[in-house]
């Protein structure tokens, strides 16, 4: 018996934040969404009214644009970032997004979740089963597992963390399909006892029409912050707790340090840092800046959307990193907008993780073990010191980009995962 929709080709889409919103899950899943709507899909985005850019924006509650119809639900505002803030917004999503999907939903709809706000699976399966939908589940990290690591709400949450855990594991078993980022997260869930054929490895992608290579002197960037002829390493995005900012912070030390006793002419004395962006560890990264008085780094708030081309063309070299702990559970994607500007990326964290082989099989870039900010500084000075490795690290990095993780390979996945829940026949 067929699965047939009696809206044909009616998908949903739940995540907290959603276009104009322009944080990364927002950017992916409405790339999909409009996608989908070209391609003849009816398309309904069950969100916040929030703005992960803008915490003071308030969206209107419904919107349209062409195939794509916007539910803007209500939800607690928190005005700090704390664990008690964000637990209640998560909390506050979770029943209205719930409570829309509940009355919107009818048999053979396909429902998209996202992980934001963490674990909307375990909100999704039971309506899709009861309504006759089919779930896939789009994770882009993987809760508790992430909080566990990362030592939040410590050993007092973990009898709760494993009970998530497991009521997670059964909405992700009965979903249709899970779209992980990268291998080592299907190779997670797998040991979870996830059937390897209800998972699906997408890459994350960008818009490779919109970011586009550009020489560095060609930014705009480089006039406006002053930096002449200043060798970059940039770190742009994100600054979250997963990520490894101990060992950057001190190759910087270390770099200040040798730069006192590098001779006039020496290019180290050319290297800056910028640190760009934002997120719960910036606060700590300035009063550290301060505290140990490094002059050769600069700190600068995220930048327009539409100005991201300019920025990451703006380094020689970017710094991406997360800590080793938690690879097979998250996946940077700030690299893929770097390989799509033609820039050398050096990762931080584990040799063994993700990123690590992706840079190291592209020959895009070096990575270096979390903790060696000894190494890090010495591959910065190497790189530095030879302009030539760092062009042809880029141009290999664009080639890599234009083959895997242009955003038109992404979709086109998608749409086949997509057209098969509708045309085949219902799992167990």
């Amino acid at each position: 018996m067929k699965f047939v929709s009696i809206d044909p080709k009616r998908v949903f889409v739940i995540n907290r934040f959603f276009f104009p919103d322009r944080s990364p899950t927002s950017e992916l899943l409405s790339d999909l969404a409009f996608a989908l709507g070209k391609s003849g899909c009816r398309v309904i985005a069950i969100t916040s009214r929030l703005r992960y850019d803008d915490r003071a924006a308030t969206l209107q509650s419904r919107d349209v644009l062409g195939n794509v119809e916007i539910r803007r639900v209500w939800s607690f505002r928190s005005r700090t970032d704390t664990l008690i803030g964000r637990s209640l917004e998560y909390l506050s999503f979770y029943v209205s997004a719930g409570l829309c999907l509940w009355r919107a939903a009818e048999r053979g709809d396909v429902i998209i979740a996202k992980t934001d706000p963490p674990l909307l699976s375990i909100l999704a399966a039971p309506i899709a089963r009861l309504k006759g939908a089919r779930l896939i589940n789009w994770l882009q990290d993987l809760f508790p597992e992430v909080a566990t690591r990362l030592g939040v709400a410590g050993a007092a949450g973990r009898p709760a963390f494993h009970i998530l855990r497991r009521l997670r594991n059964r909405s992700l078993k009965s979903a249709y399909m899970n779209v992980v980022p990268g291998h080592w997260m299907l190779r997670t869930l797998k040991q979870e006892g996830i059937d390897p054929h209800r998972i699906g490895v997408i890459s994350n992608w960008t818009d490779g029409s919109a970011i586009t290579p550009i020489a560095a002197q060609d930014s705009p960037f480089r006039k406006e912050w002053n930096l002449d002829d200043r060798v970059t390493v940039v770190y742009a995005g994100n600054f979250g707790r997963a990520h490894d900012f101990e060992t950057i912070i001190e190759a910087i030390k270390l770099h200040q340090d040798h730069c006192r006793s590098a001779p006039p002419g020496d290019v180290a004395r050319r290297i800056v840092f910028l640190l760009i962006g934002g997120g719960p560890q910036r606060e700590q990264l300035e009063d550290v800046i301060a505290a140990r008085e490094l002059e050769n780094v600069r700190l600068y708030p995220y930048q327009p959307r539409e100005r991201l081309a300019a920025l990451l063309g703006t380094a020689d070299m970017h710094l991406v990193s997360l800590k080793p702990e938690l690879e097979g559970l998250l996946l940077p994607s700030k690299f893929y907008g770097i390989a799509a500007a033609a820039r050398p990326t050096i990762f931080v964290g584990s040799r063994q993780g993700e990123i690590a082989h992706i840079v190291e099989e592209a020959q895009c870039g070096a990575s270096i073990e979390s903790g060696d900010s000894a190494g890090l500084l010495s591959l910065i000075l190497e790189l530095a010191n030879d302009p030539e490795r760092l062009e042809k690290m880029g141009a290999r990095a664009r080639v890599a980009f234009d083959a895997r993780w242009e955003k038109r390979h992404g979709i086109t996945r998608w749409q086949e995962i997509i057209d098969a829940a509708f045309d085949g026949e219902p799992r167990a």
